[in-house]
């Protein structure tokens, strides 16, 4: 029976590697569902699934309010290198930028290392007779018969898309404007895009990157955008959709098909939005996000409320997850290192006859070997099923049953047959390594920062987070994690807690010696104008919130920092001001500041979004008594390395105040808790679970 129609009813999405994940929100009360991503047409699981968790609700789907969609289809398409046949244009000379990096070494003592492959190969890469100098002025008029040139071999390969990006184009995007238009003129059918509109940033190698990633995947993402909105409209979905973009925002689906590349994070970047609004709500500062799905596992860190951010990073690290060795983005994006490690990621044995865990990943087709569904490698998720973490009757509230012989069979087959383990073993080493893998990632996401693992509170969420905290915890020397209520879906609530917003970035470089307040004034309004223009079509949640951000440095040097900029406007005595406010940051990050160095802008970030709401904070709650379980299982106790008996306690009846005691298994309709010896849970008002070391 459908009920009365609520005052505010929103959906969040997430298509995952393995599942797509639903949140329905009515009025606060959340009902939510996971589906297995159809990868032949991912529309399909968004419209099984919303139909799903709109029955759960008891509402019609015309009831639905709006609906907020990330993806990691763009993310999956690079790092499988599955898009569009795609050419780059690029200025004379610069022909092999995208081979030659940046020629440094991401691993200076390995003789025999390998460097990413260029996403475009050589003979699809072409050049014109142009060229801008850094100020933007023209030093070689754009040649009219190499562009043509160019276009008869674009119509004569049979490209699909083109990506333009020009030396110093983001002072002065006119060349590439035009060839574009030279380019759709004769080749209406082929997507362009162009490096000055997707990424103004200096520095070619991760500008021209950015552009040639943005067009690999437009032809995909938007056939794939069209057929969705389309799709929700016959099933009776008319309401607004939007997207969720890798800096945590909500743009527009016509954003988002122009602009693909932007959404590379996007599915992650909930889940960061997730976990800082539970830090809000528990008054936690120092904040590990933990999100491992069936395909990916990712970390973030949330530092005072709010998920760490930059203006570049890297999709597919290959080597250690160490930076240089990915595929460098140029967008504004909420920092993360993620690494292929799911619950779907298949367990092999090396030459050196060592398990090893991903990145490859059985997905959801055909999926594990448990799942029957013609999967026969072993992953993370027969691993965990083996070693009593899962419940062969109750995965995923029952939809699926999963096969422990099914997993036996395919760890004796691919692990146990090589090395002489028993299917036990081998799980266990499966377990041990992806653990391991995940615990590298964060001990070096925290170095590269600056900072102390072990002082970070972990928040876990995703269907596979909550089985490996603990062990996690135990790795990386954090004592305490938090699991909150619909933690299996955390990304797509957390596309409900986002802000609709925008962020401009662009490369203009200013000295404070000679500081053009004039043209600085220009070029924050022109910068405020293209971020409150992707704003104020969206969501009417009062006056956007505006932040500015100069990347500084002292003049000579190859990077910069940002510094936070109150001001709106500038006048004569701003250079000293901000000077004042780049050697107070630099002091932060180095210790001291240089003197008799003049100091320079390099980048100037401009973001627009809807205000935060305010959030409630979370009482402290009485610890009660511990909760005897029903019943018991057999789980694998990786410190011991032997099976103990577990408790199994159902969420649903645990109530606050309630104490839950290691080993154990916290059960669940999207995901489950796991507890080895060494913690205890604690249940809290809201919900969450807080889990400690004993």
């Amino acid at each position: 029976m459908v009920k009365d129609s609520p005052r505010n009813c929103r959906v969040g999405v997430d298509i995952g590697g393995t599942f797509t994940d639903i949140a329905l929100d009515i009025d606060g009360v959340l009902h939510s569902t996971k589906v297995l991503t159809d990868y032949a047409a991912p529309e399909r699981a968004i419209l099984k699934g919303v139909a799903a968790v709109a029955d759960l609700a008891g509402i019609a789907l015309s009831e639905i309010d709006l609906l907020i969609h990330g993806t990691t289809l763009a993310t999956n398409a690079l790092i499988e290198r599955r898009g569009a046949k795609t050419a780059f244009v690029t200025t004379e000379g610069f022909r092999d930028v995208l081979e030659m990096r940046t020629e440094n070494r991401f691993e200076q003592y390995d003789l025999n290392i390998t460097l990413p492959p260029a996403l475009i190969p050589r003979a699809d890469r072409f050049v014109v007779r142009e060229r801008m100098n850094a100020a933007g002025k023209v030093l070689l008029p754009l040649d009219e018969a190499s562009v043509s040139a160019v276009v008869e071999a674009l119509a004569a390969g049979g490209y699909e898309s083109v990506a333009i990006g020009f030396i110093h184009a983001y002072a002065n995007g006119a060349h590439e404007a035009a060839v574009r238009d030279a380019i759709v003129k004769h080749l209406p059918h082929v997507s362009v895009s162009i490096s000055s509109e997707v990424s103004p940033q200096m520095r070619e190698f991760e500008r021209f990157n950015t552009v040639s990633a943005n067009a690999y995947v437009k032809p995909a993402i938007k056939s794939y955008l069209d057929r969705l909105v389309v799709s929700l409209k016959e099933i009776g979905v008319s309401c607004p959709v939007f997207m969720i973009h890798s800096g945590g925002g909500i743009v527009s689906v016509e954003s988002a098909a122009e602009f693909p590349v932007r959404l590379v994070e996007s599915g992650p970047a909930g889940g960061a939005i997730f976990a800082a609004d539970i830090a809000r709500r528990h008054g936690l500062d120092t904040v590990l996000s933990f999100d491992m799905g069936g395909t990916t596992a990712k970390i973030c860190l949330i530092e005072n409320q709010v998920p760490k951010t930059a203006k570049t990073f890297e999709v597919a690290r290959t080597y250690r997850f160490r930076k240089g060795s990915g595929m460098p983005i140029s967008i504004p994006v909420v920092e993360m290192v993620e690494i292929g490690a799911g619950g779907g990621s298949i367990a092999s044995v090396d030459c050196m006859r060592q398990i090893r865990v991903g990145p490859h990943s059985a997905a959801s087709e055909p999926g594990p070997a448990c799942y029957q569904r013609g999967g026969r490698n072993p992953t993370v998720t027969d691993a965990d099923l083996i070693l009593g973490k899962l419940d062969p009757d109750n995965f995923a509230g029952g939809a699926i049953p999963l096969s422990i012989a099914a997993s036996r069979q395919a760890m004796a087959d691919d692990i146990g047959a090589v090395i002489g383990l028993d299917p036990e073993a081998a799980a266990f080493g499966t377990c041990e390594m992806v653990d391991e893998n995940m615990a590298n990632a964060g001990r070096v996401h925290t170095v590269e920062n600056g900072k102390n693992i072990a002082d970070f509170t972990m928040i876990t969420f995703g269907g596979a987070g909550p089985l490996h905290a603990a062990r996690l915890c135990e790795k990386m020397g954090i004592s305490t994690f938090l699991v909150p209520p619909g933690a299996g879906v955390g990304s797509a609530i957390g596309f409900l807690r986002a802000p609709f917003g925008y962020e401009s970035v662009r490369s203009a470089v200013f000295s404070l010696a000679g500081f053009d307040v004039a043209e600085a004034n220009r070029l924050v309004e022109s910068m405020e104008v293209e971020a409150l223009g992707f704003v104020e079509g969206g969501l009417d949640t009062g006056e956007p919130v505006i932040e500015r951000t100069l990347f500084m440095r002292y003049a000579g040097q190859g990077w910069d920092i940002p510094v936070p900029l109150a001001a709106s406007r500038f006048d004569a005595g701003s250079a000293q001001k901000i000077a004042a406010l780049f050697e107070m940051e630099y002091e932060r990050f180095f210790g001291r500041a240089i003197e008799g160095l003049d100091i320079e802008i390099v980048s100037w970030s401009v973001k627009a979004s809807s205000p935060l709401p305010p959030v409630a904070r979370v009482a402290a709650i009485a610890e009660g008594a511990a909760v005897t379980p029903v019943k018991t299982r057999r789980l694998f106790e990786a410190a011991q390395g032997a099976f103990l008996d577990a408790g199994i306690h159902e969420r649903e009846s645990l109530r606050p105040g309630d104490v839950v005691k290691g080993p154990a298994v916290i059960v669940e309709r999207e995901t489950s808790t796991v507890l080895t010896a060494a913690f205890r849970a604690v249940v809290q008002s809201d919900g969450c679970l807080l889990v400690t070391r004993t």
